[in-house]
């Protein structure tokens, strides 16, 4: 039929309204959709011959400035340091390693709240194992933790026993690695919290920790405040236990409040340190557009990604250290895990949008949250600050553990791998 009248298309509407099969359809179409969107996808990290091409030629046209006009790295990171590390870079710098390791471990991609979300998941083949969901922060990515995958998910052969086991899951947070980039607002420590919590009930557990450090500490402090069925506790190794008066003390830089103790007005003092050398943090929590700059260059990305200049200048420092470093037998960085996460950050171009998540947060940094649940919580003496039990006590009224390690900074599972495991497993031992 070529033709409709209007009465005729009235009354086939009509009848089509009446059938149950039309919403029945639809819904069919809106749940395959959605299942579709929550699969569980393989992935393969493959950088092109091109684009590592590229790379190598972008280093090699660096315009270099002059040298600082001071003997120390008070101006930033040294011209001589970052000549040095570019001339490795583009010349016996292999990433195919790193893609190497990398691809070792099994890799998925889901999508969560329309966010395709990047994730290693590795199962323990102990039966009991522990479900553990590990964040990372900025300027890191997932290969932080990549060391400590074996001796978790197989602690027997890691100075373990069986009941140490662990399932890791290590997601890279939104606008990080292979991630997606979010195209607007509101990706901030809150949500990717909810974020987690979806990822982990997707893969099945129904009952896990959470762990974190840098940024990772603030989704794992969120994930704490709302305290998702199943989440039976987080660690942190970047405590948030500043009290309310000393916080309004730092922020308004002023001297220590009377009252406290050593190990507290030590931590005040490491803070104000700490105050000091956040400028990197301030520009990226005010205009992230503007570093344009670190997504043309590579070595502008390197410099920018290198000078975070915590308590001993990491992870600057721990490049200096490691120029001429290509083991470690006791886990300190080596030269090309340092090349290894700035590469990743530039064959992604992630530089500034890992930049906003500093944008979108709009909280305090170190100061108490208000976290119930249980935490477990490792203090390393190389982290910005060293948090005293008493504050640690106050900010986490169900704190299950408190340990000080002997070594380790900022990038503890990174730098201290061994130091690292042990101490997830004493964190968690109570929840078995």
């Amino acid at each position: 039929m070529k033709y409709l009248t209007y009465g005729m298309v009235g009354a086939l509407l009509s009848v089509a309204l009446a059938l149950p099969i039309r919403p029945a359809a639809a819904q069919a179409a809106k749940t395959t959709q959605a299942t579709a969107a929550e699969a569980i996808r393989p992935f393969t990290a493959r950088a092109s011959d091109a684009d590592l091409q590229n790379l190598r030629t972008r280093i090699r046209a660096t315009k270099w400035p002059e040298k600082e006009t001071v003997t120390d790295n008070s101006q930033g990171v040294p011209l001589a340091t970052m000549q040095q590390l570019a001339q490795y870079w583009a010349t016996g710098y292999d990433w195919r390693k790193a893609e190497a390791r990398l691809n070792s471990f099994p890799q998925f991609m889901t999508t969560i709240d329309g966010l395709d979300i990047h994730f290693i998941h590795v199962r323990s083949k102990q039966p009991n194992a522990l479900p553990l969901l590990i964040s990372h922060g900025w300027p890191g990515s997932i290969l932080e933790q990549l060391k400590l995958i074996e001796p978790l998910t197989n602690p027997t052969k890691h100075g373990g026993k069986t009941g140490d086991a662990f399932d890791v899951v290590i997601p890279s947070m939104p606008g990080y690695g292979f991630s997606g980039k979010p195209t607007g607002p509101g990706w901030g420590p809150e949500r990717m919290g909810r974020a987690w919590d979806t990822l982990m009930k997707r893969l099945g557990y129904t009952r896990y920790v959470a762990q974190g450090g840098d940024w990772g500490a603030f989704v794992v402090d969120q994930m704490g405040l709302q305290a998702p069925a199943g989440l039976l506790a987080i660690h942190t190794n970047m405590p948030a236990t500043v009290p309310a008066a000393v916080d309004r003390a730092l922020v308004a830089g002023a001297p220590a409040p009377a009252g406290l103790s050593a190990d507290e007005l030590r931590a005040y003092q490491q803070l104000q340190r700490t105050f000091k050398q956040v400028d990197y943090a301030r520009l990226m929590g005010s205009r992230p557009q503007t570093l344009y700059g670190i997504a043309d260059s590579p070595v502008g990305l390197a410099a920018w990604l290198l000078d975070h200049n915590d308590a001993d200048a990491q992870p600057a420092a721990a490049v200096a250290a490691a120029l001429n470093r290509t083991t470690s037998a006791t886990g300190e960085l080596t030269r090309d895990e340092v090349l290894d996460n700035i590469t990743l950050y530039w064959l992604t171009n992630t530089g500034v949008s890992a930049s906003r998540l500093y944008w979108e947060y709009k909280g305090g940094f170190f100061n108490t949250k208000g976290v119930t649940i249980p935490v477990a919580v490792s203090v390393f003496p190389g982290e910005q600050y060293e948090a005293p039990r008493s504050w640690t006590e106050r900010a986490y009224p169900k704190l299950i553990y408190y340990h000080r390690a002997a070594k380790g900074g900022h990038f503890a599972a990174w730098e201290q791998p061994t130091i690292f495991t042990q101490e997830l497993r004493a964190a968690f031992a109570s929840l078995r």
